[in-house]
């Protein structure tokens, strides 16, 4: 079915009026690449001379996971360098005698570890990224692994550490030469960006420390406490080269990233009778089944992504609504209407 182009626009042009975000841009597409795109709003409510366009460079949040980590995780698998049931103990030998080293890649790519949830790493470990990784890989689980979907950033942490102790790379190298470079992301990148990428950069919430939105620095503290790439976030993209990536997930022959057994093997339930059902990362979309086919991740500043292999399509939406606050409840009210206009 085509999707309902001018609602579309009407939908995210109200979020705008309504202060549920200053600035939207979206896209809409399937293997061909793009079919349409459109922008509203202003980048920064306090010029009205910068409108959000199709060039607008967002702080992309936990769509890191799927664009740098899962990707990552993805080629590794691919390429047979770990399994989705492999231990950690069996990846990271210092491990031993920790309860982590029985946590699995699929426990992890689920949200099923039972590693602790949301914590603040700097008051737990300091300001260290060797004593923070240290921490966090040996840290004792909350519960038993398998036992409950629990999502926790700290699943896209531990695997961007296993990542790079697989390749001996940092995560932020592997995801441009393994991963962005050769699907043609030429914006992507992880921050702080360099001060010409920061002018196209939308700005997201108020930091009390510098009396500032940030802007070209990730929100994400854990990101920004290791040096601005970590697992977690900390990525910043464009609807352009989310729009390429998403076309790379319905036909993964365009580039020579990871494959479409990758994406297959992604796109299904992987957590038998446990609510809410969860895909390696990618879950089903609020409101529809697993059968419906219709997949999605979303990013805390106001980003989301949908693919659909079923009726072979996709869609992207950024906003930047940090900018006026942390209540969740209105942008999700836009994004699961943006879901039933895109994919009815």
């Amino acid at each position: 079915m085509t999707p309902h182009w001018d609602r579309i626009e009407h939908l995210l042009q109200q979020g705008v009026q309504q202060k549920v975000y200053p600035g939207a841009v979206w896209a809409i597409g399937d293997a061909d690449g793009i079919r349409t795109t459109g922008s509203c709003g202003l980048l920064d409510p306090r010029n009205a001379d910068h409108p959000m366009t199709r060039d607008t460079v967002s702080d992309i949040a936990s769509l890191t996971k799927i664009v740098a980590v899962w990707s990552i995780i993805g080629t590794l698998w691919d390429q047979e360098r770990l399994n989705l049931d492999d231990p950690l103990g069996a990846l990271i030998p210092d491990l031993d005698g920790y309860q982590m080293a029985h946590v699995t890649v699929r426990h992890l790519l689920t949200h099923t570890a039972g590693v602790p949830l949301r914590a603040n790493l700097r008051n737990l470990y300091g300001t260290d990224p060797s004593r923070i990784r240290t921490g966090v890989l040996r840290e004792p689980l909350h519960r038993p692994p398998g036992q409950a979907v629990e999502y926790t950033d700290r699943a896209a942490l531990i695997l961007g550490f296993v990542a790079e102790h697989l390749t001996h790379m940092p995560l932020d190298q592997l995801a441009r030469t393994h991963i962005w470079q050769p699907l043609g992301m030429t914006i992507t990148s992880f921050g702080p960006l360099t001060a010409k990428l920061v002018d196209r950069c939308a700005p997201t919430e108020y930091d009390e420390k510098t009396g500032r939105h940030l802007k070209g620095t990730a929100h994400d503290f854990s990101a920004r406490l290791l040096g601005g790439a970590c697992g977690i976030a900390g990525a910043f993209s464009t609807m352009a080269d989310l729009a390429t990536f998403q076309r790379h997930l319905l036909e993964p022959g365009i580039g020579t990233a990871f494959s479409a057994a990758w994406v297959q093997e992604s796109l299904q339930v992987h957590t038998g009778d446990l609510q809410p059902a969860r895909g390696l990362f990618w879950h089903p979309a609020p409101g529809t089944d697993p059968v419906d086919d219709i997949h999605v991740h979303y990013g805390f500043t106001g980003t989301g992504m949908w693919i659909s292999p079923k009726q072979g399509r996709w869609a992207v939406l950024l906003t930047n609504k940090l900018y006026y606050g942390r209540d969740r409840q209105p942008l999700a009210e836009i994004r699961n209407r943006f879901r039933v206009l895109v994919f009815a």
